[in-house]
């Protein structure tokens, strides 16, 4: 995978957009984005209200993973032009950033997630996503898929890679 590959993202600093770990793949780019764009209609549909009856805005109170990404990137939620920057920076990565898909065996937690998304992105990307697949066949390890590379680091791997040594071993315990 070509690092370079995913043009950068910036944010209204000029510093590289950041996304925390926990915002590891699309669901969660798209879910974000949905948040945003719920609070700003809402946003709206107070001003509209209040103008007209000229009762005061209610509070909004996002997630805390939106929280987390405003803050990470200096953006201010209250603010509709960095509400908008955000959609906007959301849906870039969402196009353009690298995706890694992980197979394993069971469903991991997400703290284990979040640890592989937050080493991918250190080494890797910055804006690397992460997808994750179940294949219980795979019995133990992982399969790392890329755009262009597979890496088969399962126990099914291995005992397929030496059926000759497991063979001779199993025979000769026999003996």
């Amino acid at each position: 995978m070509d690092p370079n590959s995913a043009a950068p993202v910036v944010t209204q600093t000029g510093g590289q957009f950041v996304l925390p770990p926990q915002l590891y793949s699309l669901v969660e780019i798209h879910r974000v984005q949905r948040e945003l764009e719920a609070i700003e209609e809402a946003l709206r549909q107070q001003q509209t209200r209040a103008s007209l009856a000229g009762t005061p805005l209610a509070d909004m109170q996002p997630s805390e993973l939106l929280q987390d990404l405003a803050a990470q990137n200096h953006y201010a939620i209250t603010d509709a032009a960095n509400r908008q920057q955000l959609i906007s920076n959301l849906s870039a990565v969402a196009e353009k950033a690298p995706i890694i898909h992980v197979g394993l065996a069971a469903d991991p937690p997400t703290s284990f997630v979040v640890a592989i998304t937050h080493w991918l992105r250190a080494n890797v990307h910055p804006l690397v996503l992460v997808r994750i697949g179940l294949q219980p066949s795979i019995a133990a390890g992982c399969i790392i898929r890329t755009t262009n590379k597979v890496f088969d680091m399962s126990l099914r791997h291995r005992f397929e890679q030496n059926t000759d040594k497991l063979i001779q071993a199993l025979s000769g315990a026999k003996q």
